[in-house]
């Protein structure tokens, strides 16, 4: 194989490559210059080679347009430069090297359009006249050709044989507006996206909250203000105040109480609880939808239908967070198609370009972007900011774009693994491909309900000495794991950290100095969660309800005040110290653990909630005599 610069300016060149020798080719050629660049098309691999390499861009254009490797190191080729170039590689298309076509929609040419070799890393972009060369397809078979540009559902050419020019593909624009008669596809039934994506949708129903979240226990009983076996707390009494108008008062003891409840004391409202727990529902009535009556897809909570229809969230241009008392589908831009419109008539946002079903089916760069969690992760109540993940996350080193992480590359991981086995094809038999797995994302969404997720939240590091007769012990806690505070979201939720000091016959040395669990952690018998008093200390946005004091409390729909806010920010540590009575020359047994609760414990017994507190991390240390 020869090698050498081929030409002092654009131009079509010739080298001697492979057998027989001698044999001429023509290639796409670089353009000149002072510190020299060749390119060398190899036709057995379908790709260029970069021989030398500039520290310097040839051009705007060139630079734009490619970005040069290390000598000797593979280089996919992708849009020509100019006229000359083009028509080079055109020539290799004749060869059989490469296929070139046009992308248009209605208005004509569509310049800067995703070009792919269906399922594969072989893509390009369509210059300012539309036109694509893709090369480095194999001579054998037959390849989909797909385009996509945003705003624009996927289009494809399917049976397209290597060499071919001049294949025309299609754009169509989705619709700009929502159309409300829509009607939801539910998870699962006929006709739903259990039919086509059987594993994905299992895997979703089986393992995210976010398909409970209509009929989550905890959330209706809430919502209620009733226990799990629906006993109901009385309504809230009022009392007027010259100064203040209408007062509520606290609950009276006198009576059989089984927790707070937004009906409670808005018995004529339904609320905005549904924007965000049911947002399909909740959609033309973000104040009037009653979680009560969810039917249909809708008693799914956030369901597939919905999520894969959200084309924009609404946020303020300043703080980058939603607009105050607008959550969930108030600040959301929802596009619901319109079935009759034969051109139109469904629409679901993924993340693919390349989708196999281009009559429905358009890339959405948002579903891959955090704000996209925005509108129901981040709430602002009489003034108090009560859900902050996302803004936690936002002003975290996490939401650096060179160095961080986004949101769905922690809850949405990749490969998808279904039990046991990867996915590879999310609609096999349905018009589904084969694709690389690391391209198909889980729809878990671990979060509060994983034991997993919350065992790799923080770290934990423990150390003990014996010193002037006692025990010390040394407890860090950082959140070295996490995007956002530990815990976050509902305020309910807290981190219980409990320290222990055993002497050799198991019974617990007394505690001289250091935090305790605070009464919120529960009065009573330890063996049954009860951790008040206990050596230790626990992490919580802790908030009092404005007139009647209650605190804490999670009936967040009443003024509140921030009591206190100890959680752990993005790699925040904390540090606590604890004494105990030593009590001889025996070994002492440390015992330190770190536990994650979904509520305080008297607000769970009023509930009837049921559900166990989750060992984020645990360490045992033996103080030898």
């Amino acid at each position: 194989m020869c090698l050498g610069p081929l030409g002092m300016a654009v131009a079509i060149g010739w080298v001697s490559y492979g057998e027989p020798a001698n044999q001429p080719l023509e290639l796409g050629i670089s353009r000149a210059h002072p510190n020299g660049i060749v390119l060398h098309w190899s036709a057995q691999k379908g790709c260029a080679y970069s021989l030398q390499k500039s520290e310097e861009p040839l051009s705007n254009r060139w630079h734009d347009w490619l970005q040069f490797a290390p000598a000797g190191e593979d280089l996919p080729v992708t849009t020509p430069l100019d006229t000359a170039s083009r028509q080079a590689f055109f020539r290799l298309a004749d060869r059989g090297w490469a296929v070139s076509g046009i992308v248009r929609d209605e208005q004509g040419p569509v310049a800067g359009a995703v070009v792919r070799v269906q399922g594969t890393t072989n893509a390009s972009f369509t210059d300012e006249t539309g036109r694509f060369v893709l090369a480095g397809l194999s001579e054998h078979g037959r390849h989909t050709i797909s385009a996509w540009k945003h705003l624009n559902y996927c289009a494809k050419v399917e049976s397209v044989s290597a060499g071919t020019r001049d294949i025309p593909i299609i754009l169509r624009r989705y619709q700009t507006h929502d159309n409300p008669r829509y009607r939801w596809i539910a998870p699962t039934g006929e006709g739903s996206c259990m039919s086509c994506k059987a594993d994905l949708t299992k895997q979703w129903l089986e393992n995210d909250a976010h398909a409970g979240a209509a009929n989550n226990p905890r959330f209706l009983t809430m919502y209620n203000g009733t226990d799990t076996q629906g006993q109901r707390s009385p309504l809230t009494q009022y009392v007027n105040s010259l100064e203040y108008g209408r007062i509520p008062l606290a609950p009276d003891p006198i009576h059989p109480y089984y927790g707070p409840g937004y009906r409670l004391d808005f018995p004529q409202s339904s609320g905005n609880c549904a924007a965000c727990h049911l947002p399909g529902a909740a959609l033309d009535a973000p104040y009037g939808t009653d979680p009560n009556l969810a039917s249909g897809a809708d008693r799914f909570g956030v369901h597939c239908d919905f999520c894969h229809k959200v084309a924009e969230v609404i946020l303020e241009p300043s703080s980058n967070l939603p607009f105050p008392n607008r959550p969930g589908v108030m600040s959301m831009d929802v596009r619901r198609p319109f079935p009759e419109d034969p051109e139109r008539y469904q629409l679901f946002f993924g993340s693919f370009d390349d989708d196999n079903v281009p009559e429905e089916d358009a890339k959405l760069p948002l579903l891959s972007e955090s704000r996209f969690c925005a509108p129901c992760h981040f709430g602002v109540f009489w003034n108090v900011t009560v859900y902050n993940s996302y803004g936690e996350w936002l002003s975290s080193p996490y939401s650096r774009p060179q160095t961080g992480r986004t949101c769905q590359e922690c809850h949405m991981p990749s490969p998808s693994v279904y039990r046991g086995q990867t996915i590879t094809n999310i609609a096999p038999g349905k018009g589904g491909i084969a694709r690389n797995p690391e391209t198909i994302h889980a729809h878990t969404f671990p979060g509060a309900a994983s034991s997993e997720l919350l065992r790799n939240a923080v770290s934990l590091q423990v150390s003990a000495i014996r010193r002037n007769s006692s025990i010390e012990v040394t407890v860090r806690i950082t959140n070295d794991k996490t995007g956002h505070h530990v815990p976050s979201d509902s305020p309910l939720r807290q981190m219980i950290l409990l320290v222990n000091a055993r002497d050799d016959a198991g019974s617990a040395l007394p505690q001289l100095d250091g935090a305790r669990v605070p009464d919120w952690g529960g009065k009573g018998e330890v063996a049954l969660g009860n951790y008040a008093g206990q050596p230790g200390k626990a992490f919580a946005k802790v908030l009092e309800e404005l007139w009647t004091e209650v605190s804490p409390s999670g009936a967040y729909w009443n003024p509140t005040r921030l009591v206190s806010d100890n959680r752990l920010a993005a790699f925040a540590t904390d540090e606590s110290c604890y004494r105990f009575i030593d009590r001889g020359q025996s070994a002492t047994a440390v015992e330190v653990k770190l536990l994650f609760r979904r509520a305080y414990k008297a607000l769970m017994n009023q509930k009837g909630w049921t559900v166990p507190d989750i060992i984020m991390a645990e360490t045992n240390l033996v103080v030898p005599p």
